[in-house]
């Protein structure tokens, strides 16, 4: 698993736009936004690493320790050292790390919770391109679902409240495998969904299981809790710890 080089500019003068999650002197998880990319883009625009100065001062980092999709909110670990950064990859790429997302999806599945074992392999599209499954020559991918909620979106077509537990960090994995359901998530066009628009897919929760473990837990963004209001569904408390600070620097 590459990691980003550290970025070194100038931080900007706005305040960043995500809170903090879970902060000790290796890591921070923040609860990334929908929209804001991790990484910066070609056409530029903000992106988390944009902050990192707010994050940590030290020479010596901070690094992404994986991916959010542009589009998916919640979770995302931050490495302050490149010791830790080694230390969680190494815990990702054993299959160790615990990724919980939340995810709402068009119709409803067969049954009320399931195992999608299939692997999966980019296939380009036009200029567009999206992971399909791939029997042979494809990559290992497996996710654990159970559905949360059902019920029904403004205009009447239904819809479900899934738990994803990712036992595999395959791009797009939530995504194929949940249009694998015959379910594509809300706003998930490129995956079969009906209309376009502001993904309903999270990262809820993350847990590394290291010497001092990391836990770190996020709500959805207001997109999703709209929605969910009007599906009436319960929400658990909000009792997500987030620092006083946004993004005091670590020395």
């Amino acid at each position: 698993m590459s990691a980003a080089t550290p970025s070194r500019q100038a931080p900007p003068s706005v305040p960043p736009p995500f809170t903090v999650l879970f902060r000790d002197n290796r890591f921070v998880v923040i609860d990334k936004p929908p929209g804001l990319p991790v990484h910066p883009g070609r056409h530029g625009g903000p992106s988390v690493e944009d902050w990192f100065t707010h994050l940590s001062r030290h020479r010596n980092g901070p690094w992404l320790a994986h991916r959010l999709d542009q589009d998916t909110s919640g979770c995302l670990v931050i490495a302050l050292r490149k010791q830790a950064l080694v230390a969680a990859q190494a815990c990702f790429a054993a299959g160790q790390a615990h990724k919980t997302y939340w995810a709402t999806v068009q119709g409803v599945p067969t049954g009320t919770s399931g195992v999608v074992d299939t692997p999966l392999a980019r296939v380009e599209q036009g200029r567009q391109w999206s992971m399909r499954p791939a029997p042979t020559g494809g990559q290992n991918a497996r996710t654990r679902w159970r559905v949360l909620g059902q019920g029904r979106d403004a205009v009447g077509h239904a819809v479900s409240w899934l738990e994803l537990r990712l036992e595999t960090g395959r791009t797009h994995q939530a995504r194929a495998h949940c249009a694998l359901l015959g379910c594509p998530i809300l706003g998930d066009s490129r995956y079969g969904a009906r209309a376009e628009g502001a993904l309903y897919l999270m990262s809820r929760s993350i847990f590394l299981p290291l010497d001092i473990p990391v836990h770190a837990t996020a709500m959805p963004p207001e997109h999703m809790r709209r929605l969910m209001a009007q599906a009436g569904w319960t929400l658990p408390p909000d009792n997500v710890e987030k620092e006083a600070a946004r993004c005091s620097p670590t020395h």
